[in-house]
C-alpha cells in the first residue's frame, strides 16, 4: 500500500461539512466562502455573500467542467470537488479553512520541520506553525498564508496560479434552439 495514500485524507474528509445545500438567492458567510473558493478556481466574481446570478453561473460552469450534474446548487458532491481541487496559493489561507491547498501547506510545513498533522484543516497548530515560519523568515506574522509565505515555503519557486476562466459567464448553450 502507498504510504502517501495512508496519510492523505480523502476529499470528503477535507471538505467543510455542509449542513444544507447552498441555493441560488441564499446569503451569508457560507456563500461568501463559496465565492472565495470559486474565485480561487479562476471565476471572477464579487465576494458579497449573496448567491446571485453570477455565483450561480460560476457554479454551473464548475459543475460542467467537472462532469457534475449541472443544477446551480452546491450540494455535497459539488462542494467536495471544489475543495479537493483547490491549488496551493490560489487563495489566502487562514484559521478554519479546509481544502487540498491546506493539505499541501501542511505538507510543506512538515518538510520545513514543523510538527503539524496533514488533515486539510487549517487548525490552531497549523496557524502557530505558520506564524513561527513567518517570524523566522521576517514576514508579517499574521498567521495568514499570502503569496510571500507560499513563495518561501516553495523554496523560492512561485506557485502556479489557476488559469482565469474566460467566457464562463457568456455560455449561451442553454439559449440555443
Amino acid at each position: 500500500m502507498d504510504a502517501d495514500a495512508e496519510l492523505a485524507p480523502n476529499a470528503s474528509d477535507m471538505a467543510l461539512r455542509l449542513t444544507h445545500d447552498l441555493l441560488p438567492w441564499d446569503s451569508g458567510e457560507a456563500i461568501a466562502e463559496l465565492q472565495e473558493v470559486l474565485l480561487a478556481h479562476g471565476y471572477k466574481l464579487p465576494i458579497n455573500g449573496e448567491f446571485d446570478w453570477t455565483t450561480e453561473a460560476a457554479v454551473r460552469a464548475f459543475q460542467r467542467q467537472h462532469s457534475i450534474r449541472i443544477d446551480g446548487i452546491v450540494g455535497t458532491k459539488t462542494w467536495d470537488q471544489l475543495m479537493a481541487t483547490l491549488k496551493p496559493g490560489a487563495r489566502p489561507l487562514r484559521l478554519g479553512q479546509r481544502g487540498a491547498d491546506v493539505l499541501e501547506l501542511q505538507g510543506l510545513l512538515q518538510v520545513c520541520g514543523y510538527t503539524v498533522q496533514r488533515s486539510g484543516l487549517f487548525d490552531p497548530a497549523t496557524q502557530t506553525a505558520v506564524i513561527d515560519f513567518q517570524i523566522h523568515h521576517h514576514l508579517t506574522s499574521d498567521g495568514i498564508v499570502h503569496d510571500n509565505t507560499w513563495l518561501l515555503l516553495g523554496n523560492g519557486r512561485p506557485l502556479q496560479r489557476p488559469a482565469r476562466k474566460t467566457q464562463w459567464l457568456l455560455d449561451h448553450g442553454r439559449w440555443k434552439h
